[in-house]
């Protein structure tokens, strides 16, 4: 493989609803997708799926335009690459970014796999064909509010309802919600909004029987992780502190969590995410794939990521509908009434790019050369 283009485009999008976390609330997604041309005139798309503000993690789409133009491009263009599992080998100078270089390194898996004619779940050595599907709710305006989206998400089928919380909108909203839906599979997310201080607080959530607490505490934290599940009986869920296999095996290693979110931008792509994937199957860690409000590009390779055998647990991988009005791929991504997706069986992807879409929401492109 001989990369000849990188394009990239900005899009702009319209969220169905506002998402909102504990550190703020979105409307719009503006979302970075990656085109990488072969010298054979193959194809590959990738998604860049960091936030608009530096909120989640540092990087936002602005860093990221400025790290594939100015620093990942040029070591990846017109080298020959030996597969797409080399590419992350070529931007290893780049220090953390990983969203960015993620981006680049999973369209290039997607050109590699349609080159071969073949699925990219089966292309990254993914087993499993029908995939659990869970759904994740912003904090509301209302509990009230809160209650009809789960209702209504329930009813859909989904397998498992998150619920975004943070100081003051958390144990008595969980507690609700329990009382309504009794028999859910139920966890908690709360995008690093509390401290071990909290952990008092955090442990009136053992009631409740949830599933897991998604990252309580500080994005690059284990050792407070570590003595706050200690406190709890609750299985604590790390994810925006795992960046890499060697995270996950420090994370396990001092018992900070039992479960582990992994997103394929958090990671640095495929590559990386095997890699985390691989470390959990060892320690019998569960693992499932997390979301970032991403396009149906982006969705499409959460997809295949989620078909690896370790991924037991429902991710959020919801369909299209959700989030757009209209997505970017064609047909959007539908989840059927059992809470599940079937892996598309077609070449790369397995859908098609709607470029009308695409093009009338792209503010921004560069192609390089």
């Amino acid at each position: 493989m001989r990369l000849s283009r990188i394009s990239l485009r900005q899009i702009r999008i319209p969220l169905v609803l506002p998402f909102e976390t504990s550190f703020g609330k979105t409307t719009h997604r503006r979302i970075l997708l990656v085109e990488v041309e072969d010298s054979d005139g193959a194809i590959g798309w990738g998604e860049v799926t960091c936030g608009e503000r530096p909120f989640y993690n540092e990087e936002w789409v602005d860093s990221a335009w400025l790290v594939l133009t100015g620093f990942a491009a040029p070591r990846v263009l017109g080298t020959q690459i030996s597969s797409a599992r080399a590419v992350a080998g070529l931007t290893t100078a780049v220090r953390g970014h990983r969203m960015a270089l993620g981006g680049l390194e999973a369209a290039c898996w997607e050109l590699e796999a349609r080159k071969l004619g073949r699925p990219l779940w089966r292309h990254i050595g993914g087993t499993r064909r029908r995939i659990e599907c869970g759904v994740s709710i912003g904090i509301q305006a209302s509990l009230d509010e809160l209650l009809e989206l789960v209702d209504r998400e329930v009813r859909a089928g989904y397998r498992r309802i998150k619920i975004k919380i943070k100081p003051g909108w958390d144990v008595e909203v969980i507690r609700e919600v329990r009382r309504c839906f009794p028999k859910i599979p139920l966890m908690a997310d709360a995008n690093s909004a509390y401290t071990l201080a909290d952990a008092p607080h955090l442990a009136a959530l053992d009631e409740f029987g949830l599933m897991m607490l998604e990252q309580p505490l500080p994005h690059d934290d284990l050792i407070d992780h570590a003595e706050l599940q200690r406190r709890l009986r609750t299985p604590i869920c790390l994810d925006e502190c795992i960046r890499s296999a060697r995270h996950a095996e420090q994370a396990i290693r001092i018992q900070a969590c039992q479960v582990i979110n992994i997103k394929l931008g958090r990671v640095g792509g495929f590559g990386g995410a095997m890699e985390v994937h691989g470390v959990c199957r060892e320690a019998g860690i569960p693992v499932w794939c997390g979301g970032m409000l991403e396009s149906g590009i982006g969705r499409a390779h959460n997809i295949a990521l989620s078909t690896l055998e370790g991924f037991v647990l429902p991710g959020d991988v919801s369909a299209s509908k959700r989030y757009w009005s209209r997505d970017v791929i064609s047909p959007a991504v539908e989840v059927d009434s059992c809470g599940t997706i079937v892996p598309p069986g077609g070449p790369g992807l397995g859908y098609g790019l709607d470029m009308e879409r695409i093009d009338s929401l792209t503010d921004r492109f560069q192609e390089l050369t």
